[in-house]
């Protein structure tokens, strides 16, 4: 990590961690277990602010499960639904005696919405100020800086009104945060507001990867990257591009960061670069992504806890046997036995899996958000 500790060990601010949504949480966990290190480690009181999400108790489940396999003292989940709750005495408690402080993925507008200028995100920033680590993914991310995307649209093409900005928590300052970068093409969303706006610097987080920042150091952590668009010099055409017309964005400054590199937000220079991780880690980072992008149809940024994919493996694991006992019915027919056969065959696969229903033992996750929704 970089040497601006900070924080619970170092003294000063603590770390602030801006993932890009999806972070492993089956098999590696590097970009969680970086967070509950600079929380404090066996020591962390780590406070889950599910408010973005729509999930329902379980996102807490799964975060505390987490948290606490990899060595956190405490976690407890504080949800404030309005802001009327944001300015409850009782919701800001757990806050004030936290050392790491979490948001999950969902709804961004209302993240914003609810927490920005209460008394609960006013807590969030002096405990970041005390040296608490404070973090988040997906929505999460995004409202540590001081302006962030309500929602937007994706693609490569930096266009007029593509996005939206809100209010943010103002811990990242001079910069936009937007995540799932790379895997939702938000290259234009994010550039053209770097266009309408240049002194802001635009940091684009991929999926289990976080931008962790210490002081004016940038450092990446994870299995993808982190583009920065520096428009200090930039040429543009945003003052009077109309509708939805493509931005002209000419002398913007590109860096893309892979794991270890290290930025100075306020030089905006690259500091520094290491080797990459050795080839058996490399392998055990592929297939973890090999892992999620079969389930990314299934399953919402904000996750799903592990219960979930051993279920999933067992219903497929019945469904299968039911049909191929169903096959070897006495009397059955030749052609009817293979006909029969071929279905199981089908509904089998992977992608003929269906996801746990409404109702059932196990909640599932939301569906997939929609581009001009504002759920991350």
């Amino acid at each position: 990590m970089s040497e601006q500790q900070g924080g619970v060990n170092g003294g000063g601010p603590g770390a602030l961690f801006a993932i890009g949504g999806a972070e492993d949480k089956l098999k590696k966990r590097m970009v969680l277990q970086e967070f509950v290190e600079a929380a404090g480690g066996s020591k962390a009181r780590i406070v889950v602010v599910p408010t973005a999400s729509a999930l329902g108790p379980d996102v807490v489940d799964v975060y505390s499960a987490l948290f606490a396999a990899l060595g956190a003292a405490s976690v407890v989940g504080v949800r404030p639904e309005n802001r009327e709750d944001a300015d409850d005495p009782a919701f800001i408690e757990p806050v004030t005696e936290a050392t790491g402080i979490f948001m999950t993925g969902g709804n961004q507008l209302k993240l914003s919405g609810v927490v920005t200028g209460t008394a609960f995100g006013r807590a969030v920033t002096e405990a970041h100020a005390r040296g608490a680590a404070v973090g988040g993914t997906s929505a999460g991310a995004s409202i540590l800086a001081e302006h962030m995307i309500a929602f937007g649209r994706s693609g490569a093409t930096p266009r007029q009104r593509m996005s939206q900005l809100a209010g943010g928590l103002g811990l990242v300052q001079g910069a936009i945060v937007d995540q799932h970068f790379a895997q939702r093409n938000r290259y234009g969303r994010l550039l053209s507001l770097v266009a309408q706006s240049p002194g802001l610097l635009g940091i684009g987080v991929d999926e289990d990867t976080a931008a962790v920042v210490r002081g004016s150091h940038l450092e990446v952590v994870g299995r993808g990257a982190v583009t920065i668009f520096d428009g200090s010099r930039i040429t543009s055409n945003a003052h009077y591009a109309k509708r939805s017309e493509a931005i002209l964005a000419s002398g913007v400054v590109l860096h893309v960061l892979p794991a270890t590199a290290t930025f100075d937000l306020k030089a905006r220079a690259l500091l520094s670069y290491g080797p990459q991780p050795p080839a058996e880690e490399l392998a055990s980072i592929e297939a973890a992504e090999a892992d999620l992008r079969a389930l990314a149809k299934e399953i919402a940024a904000e996750g799903a806890g592990p219960a979930y994919y051993a279920e999933r493996k067992r219903r497929a694991g019945r469904r299968t046997a039911r049909t191929a006992n169903a096959g070897e019915a006495v009397g059955e027919p030749k052609a009817k036995k293979r006909a029969g056969t071929s279905a199981a065959a089908a509904r089998s696969r992977p992608e003929a899996t269906e996801p746990l229903s409404a109702g059932a033992e196990l909640s599932t996750p939301d569906s997939e958000p929609q581009p001009d929704s504002g759920t991350v």
